[in-house]
Parts: structure tokens; C-alpha cells; sequence
């Protein structure tokens, strides 16, 4: 009976999981972009035939930055929650989950640009 209940939990867990990426995806805008930016990338490896080594970078890559997306949404809207009104100490912690979104996007870009530069180097040049 426990091992029944505690499957139950766990797909509980997994819808309330999918449910929370969804409203990410729905609901925010630089999620948004994210997820085009990463449609992009996706369609771009398939055209240059990513080896499975490559593939698996690229797309460590876009969940990290998805990932990171997430959390710092989860952040904001306790800070908002919190602290409806303007607070510095609030604004201090918004900002730093933000630049945590920049520099996991600006490694993703860099590690983009190694791998699909690489590959359009080897194909055409």
C-alpha cells in the first residue's frame, strides 16, 4: 500500500512540475524568448548534423538557461509576494537572479557559438 501512495506523490509531483513550466512558458516573456532563441539553435544543429556529443552539449545547455529562467522567476514572484511595495534589499535580490539568467544565457551563447561555429566551419570552409 505505501509503495502505491508514494507513486501517487510522485506523479503528483511531476504534473505540478509540468504545470509550473508551462505557466513559465505561457507567462513570461523572457521565457518566451528562451524558448524561441532555443527552437533557433534546435533548427540550426539539425541543419548542420550535430554529432550526439555536440547535441548533448547544446542541449545542457538550453536547460540550464530554462532552468535558470525558471528560478528566477520562482524568485521574483516571492519577492513580490513578500514585498509588494518597493523595497531596496528586494530590488537587490531580483537584480541578482537576473544577472543569473545573463551569465547562464551568455555561457549558452559562447559554448552556441563554439559548437554550431565550429560546424559551419567544418561543413562549408
Amino acid at each position: 500500500m505505501s509503495n502505491r501512495i508514494d507513486g501517487l506523490k510522485v506523479l503528483r509531483s511531476f504534473r505540478f512540475a509540468g504545470q509550473g513550466m508551462l505557466a513559465l512558458f505561457r507567462l513570461e516573456n523572457n521565457a518566451k524568448v528562451h524558448l524561441l532563441l532555443a527552437m533557433l539553435v534546435i533548427a540550426a544543429g539539425l541543419w548542420l548534423g550535430l554529432s550526439r556529443v555536440e547535441w548533448a552539449i547544446i542541449l545542457t545547455q538550453i536547460g540550464l538557461v530554462w532552468a535558470a529562467e525558471a528560478i528566477n522567476t520562482a524568485i521574483e514572484k516571492l519577492c513580490d509576494f513578500v514585498s509588494p511595495g518597493l523595497n531596496p534589499q528586494i530590488k537587490a535580490i531580483k537584480d541578482m537572479a537576473s544577472g543569473a539568467v545573463l551569465i547562464v544565457a551568455i555561457m549558452a551563447v559562447v559554448v552556441g557559438l563554439l559548437v554550431l561555429g565550429g560546424r559551419v566551419l567544418e561543413v562549408y570552409f
